[in-house]
């Protein structure tokens, strides 16, 4: 009975969190191209309406293809629990390994290469017709191949050791593994806090010093100002995969350094990257970072004390389509069950995620507006939000559920406040 009501809660919530995306979707694209033919009173004489309206055009066509990738996707998961994917998957399994650990890493294993197959066109289709047919796509083929080549071997060389530490703790450290494994899933992560800006970053990119001298020194400066001290300013050479840009600071403790995306130095004044790298250096000097990483921290400490009960449950299996191996250990099919339902279960609260978000932002506008010149940061905005096709008119409700940052006419009208406080008090920008 507490199986079959499970199943029923799960298809519940599967069917609600569908249903949510796709009335929020299609509230995103009627909003959207209610207001493709006119640009915000905002933007007037910033934005020209064709790329306000390429804008429009290509968040239509990212909507749309989340739209079906939602429903694929959701596919994909029935198909895997309800419909009995993993019960076979790993019936097979074990009839090839016999129990063991063998066979709970070739579980998981096999489900991330089943997974990441069926996904591929997805990938393929939106990186080669989607970016393509607006004009973002720079990656050739070759490219696409190596970094999936690339991204397997890393993700196994560094996954398949956690994975085999984690199921080894569930196996043998009692009813308390979870915390064991909630410490090191924590040291990991702030490990790759340190390695990923000088090992794993460089294996995709190549990261170059900052050769304007005259950039270089306004960017010291402000750091100066600021307190913030780095291991160096680099170009990394985004243009080969996107003509998107971006600016952002890596790394952890003293391992911290900024780079930026060239197709972002080729678009900027110098001013306006200094205000860019002034948001940026905002969340830092707000703690923003570690605020966001003590919350990941709490949050995954709940979820594996929540996995910790689940995994002893015979109703967690059951019902999500799978019998468990009577007297074996069924430890990776209770990771796989839980990392597989829990999106489900947790996309009706993601408002509240986008709250504390979009508040940082907004901060870190304002410490930019307090160390910079806010008008440079508009600007720098207004030309970020065109090059990247980034749409003014986003519907609110849809917003807030998806986007980390403040729907853009806000968070310009709060710049210009910001800028107009500082002119009235005489202030001129640090």
């Amino acid at each position: 009975m507490v199986s079959f009501g499970f199943s029923v809660l799960f298809v519940i919530f599967f069917m609600l969190t569908l249903v949510l995306r796709y009335w929020l979707a299609s509230r995103h694209v009627r909003h959207v191209l209610r207001h493709r033919d006119r640009v915000p009173a905002e933007f007037a004489g910033r934005i020209p309406l064709a790329a306000h309206q390429k804008a429009a055009d290509y968040t239509v066509a990212k909507t749309r293809y989340g739209m079906v990738h939602a429903v694929w996707s959701g596919l994909v998961l029935v198909g895997f629990t309800l419909l009995g994917g993993l019960q076979a998957l790993s019936i097979a399994l074990l009839q090839l390994t016999g129990p063991g650990m063998a066979h709970q890493i070739g579980l998981v294993v096999a489900y991330a290469v089943i997974a990441g197959v069926l996904d591929l066109p997805f990938s393929y289709w939106f990186q080669f017709v989607l970016e393509q047919r607006f004009g973002f796509n720079k990656m050739t083929l070759k490219l696409w191949l190596l970094d999936a080549v690339k991204g397997t071997l890393l993700g196994a060389v560094i996954g398949l050791p956690l994975l085999w530490v984690v199921l080894t703790l569930m196996d043998r450290t009692g009813a308390l593994w979870w915390l064991y494994a909630w410490l090191v899933f924590s040291g990991f992560q702030l490990l790759m806090m340190v390695l990923y800006p000088t090992v794993i970053a460089p294996m995709f990119n190549k990261f170059t010093p900052l050769g304007d001298e005259s950039l270089k020194s306004r960017i010291e400066g402000l750091m100066a100002r600021v307190g913030f001290a780095s291991k160096g300013l680099f170009v990394m050479d985004g243009s080969k995969r996107s003509s998107h840009g971006n600016a952002y600071f890596s790394g952890f403790g003293a391992n911290k350094r900024i780079v930026f995306f060239d197709t972002l130095l080729e678009r900027l004044a110098p001013s306006e990257i200094e205000a860019v790298l002034a948001h940026e250096l905002g969340h830092f000097k707000l703690k923003h970072i570690v605020k966001r990483i003590v919350v990941a921290f709490a949050l995954s400490l709940v979820f594996l004390a929540l996995l910790g009960w689940l995994k002893n449950q015979v109703w967690f299996y059951t019902g999500l389509g799978v019998l468990p191996l009577l007297g074996q250990n069924n430890d990776a099919m209770a990771l796989l069950l839980f990392m597989l339902v829990l999106p489900v279960f947790t996309f009706p609260f993601a408002p509240l995620t986008s709250i504390t978000s979009r508040k940082h932002e907004f901060e870190a506008d304002a410490f930019a507006a307090s160390h910079s010149d806010a008008r440079e940061l508009v600007a720098a905005l207004v030309k970020m939000y065109e090059d990247n096709a980034s749409t003014l008119t986003p519907d609110p409700l849809h917003s807030a559920f998806y986007d980390s940052h403040p729907p853009a006419s806000i968070r310009i009208r709060r710049l210009h406040e910001a800028g107009a406080l500082a002119g009235a008090a005489g202030m001129e920008p640090a």
